[in-house]
């Protein structure tokens, strides 16, 4: 029996498929926790492999090089440093299981499976893995650890049989995405767990951002009462090694609590980490984007310049004859704050070039808003030029609010590799804005101060695609709608439950049927960084093809 444990929390930011980089990244954390006389290295779930694996997990080949590289790891464990605690996918009689392996004196020295598979929202661990048994401890050094797997922690069967088992400390590897309000989610199943236990808990969870996913990490500890001990910085990778001590009222840390992000903050890194990891993973040189002078882009060429720095964002303002003098010297004012290339390219030939090709066909029809997409594709079609020729990533810059409702071309302003306010609602878009220009989130490579003209947020919001047009010619108060959207979004709720809520009944039917209409845009948008509980994508995959009205 051991009185003491040294066990470090590896926060780190893997990539999916890139099993020699992770390995890499592991041994790198392992040196490091090594140095600090850590015995034992927690890594997050499915480090080996990258989290989520997807499909990866079908292929043979793909797992005999994941099986090859905890080999490697392992043998590294012989040298008498710490010993390896790390999740990959591992076959068990020929079957896929998403497993954390203990990697000790040169071998796997114990293996455990996963028992609840994720399968609802951004989560299909059900299709591609098989489930494994109720677990009992590991035995390390003297302690007996109870390991729990992300989804395991979830639910109160495995920590209840870790503990007739004699589990002294539950460890939970995960691969928790990041979500507004997830992370008190996170400690109060953590807390249900210690409750029905009785036994202090470590949490670690990975960083970094895959497709649609981002995971901000806010690893932590909690004592036998549910008391934080400890919990490490959002959005920040860390190695951090804790000293285990064995009291009187069972096993306990110290360390230090960081305190949490502002609400706006953890949205703003959300994207910033997003954006950086899909591209920089991805090997694209920068981002291209349209520059209108509006709060939208604007706030997609801050995060931009956060994630990547100045250098690798290219702004392109577009004017039309619809475009202010006020429009041209906002997105100015932007680029210059932010210090980022910005080029003028006018779209009138273009526009001009569409209106005679199509002039005969048209004929005898009144302009509408067939000639606004038109203006909307040839800024699309302008910054795919840029991007072919040059290599930056199209950066498209629309909302959450304008992707539910359908106000956004497809093939004009949706079009991109990337759209980083996609589950930003404007209301949040606007509350962002406000923060950026007053703090500089850590990591970023932007400039200090303010980023963006006072007048970018404060003017009303306006495509720009005829004369004196405003976003609320066409939408409700953005107030308004994002608080319907909520409720027909995250809510899940039918007309007469939002209507209930006070909103009025002919706007909540009238957004109800644009949300509904719009399903056929969004399965084509490019992806962009989860922020919300139910974000368009893998999260929210209605039919396109839908004839269910009978709420309308």
């Amino acid at each position: 029996m051991s009185d003491a444990l040294s066990i470090a929390l590896a926060q780190i930011n893997p990539v999916v498929g890139d099993v020699a980089g992770n390995v890499r990244r592991i041994r790198d954390a392992r040196a490091k926790a090594a140095r600090d006389g850590a015995q034992l290295v927690v890594f997050p779930e499915l480090t080996v492999s990258g989290y989520p694996p997807e499909d990866l997990v079908l292929k043979g080949a793909f797992l005999d090089a994941v099986e090859e590289a905890v080999a490697e790891l392992a043998k590294d464990t012989a040298d008498g440093g710490p010993a390896l605690l790390v999740g990959a996918p591992w076959r068990v009689d020929g079957k896929p299981h998403n497993a954390v392996l203990l990697l000790d004196h040169g071998a796997v020295a114990a293996t455990r499976l996963k028992h609840h598979l994720p399968n609802y929202g951004v989560f299909d661990e059900a299709r591609v893995f098989v489930p494994g048994p109720l677990p009992g401890p590991v035995q390390f050094r003297g302690v007996r650890l109870g390991v729990m797997v992300c989804e395991d922690m979830w639910y109160a069967d495995v920590a209840e049989c870790l503990g007739e088992c004699g589990a002294e400390i539950l460890v939970v590897p995960n691969g928790s995405p990041f979500e507004l309000d997830k992370a008190d989610v996170r400690l109060n199943r953590a807390v249900e767990r210690i409750t029905e236990t009785g036994l202090p808990l470590l949490y670690v969870n990975q960083l970094g951002g895959q497709d649609e996913l981002v995971f901000d990490g806010a690893s932590f500890a909690l004592d036998a009462k549910g008391k934080l001990l400890l919990r490490l910085p959002a959005w920040q990778a860390q190695v951090v090694t804790t000293t285990w001590v064995r009291g009187k009222h069972g096993w306990t840390t110290e360390g230090s609590i960081a305190p949490e992000p502002y609400r706006e903050e953890s949205i703003y890194q959300a994207m910033v980490l997003g954006l950086r990891d899909y591209v920089t993973k991805n090997g694209f040189p920068g981002v291209v984007l349209g520059l209108s002078g509006g709060i939208d882009s604007a706030l997609a060429a801050a995060v931009a310049a956060d994630a990547l720095g100045r250098d690798k964002v290219w702004c392109v303002m577009m004017p039309s004859p619809y475009t202010s003098q006020e429009s041209l010297d906002d997105a100015a004012g932007v680029a210059r704050l932010l210090g980022c290339r910005l080029d003028t390219i006018n779209i009138g030939p273009a526009m001009g070039a569409f209106d005679g090709m199509l002039a005969p066909l048209f004929e005898g029809r009144a302009p509408d808003i067939t000639e606004e997409n038109l203006q909307s594709r040839s800024r699309g079609l302008t910054l795919m030029a840029i991007s072919n020729k040059f290599g930056p990533m199209v950066l498209s810059t629309g909302n959450k609010s304008e992707m539910s409702t359908g106000y956004a071309t497809l093939y004009g302003d949706m079009c991109g590799g990337y759209a980083v306010l996609k589950d930003v609602y404007k209301t949040a878009v606007f509350a962002v804005c406000r923060w950026r220009n007053l703090y500089r989130p850590h990591g970023g490579l932007g400039p200090d101060g303010a980023v963006m003209p006072g007048r970018v947020i404060t003017k009303p919001p306006s495509a720009e695609l005829k004369p004196d047009q405003k976003d609320q010619d066409t939408l409700p108060p953005y107030d308004e709608l994002d608080g319907i959207l909520k409720c027909l979004i995250e809510g899940e709720m039918g007309v007469d439950e939002t209507i209930a809520k006070g909103y009025d009944e002919a706007v909540v039917r009238r957004v109800w049927r644009m949300l509904d209409r719009a399903e056929y845009k969004r399965r084509q948008a490019p992806p962009g960084v989860k922020i919300t509980g139910r974000s368009f994508g893998r999260d929210r995959r209605y039919p396109i093809t839908n004839g269910f009205t009978r709420t309308i």
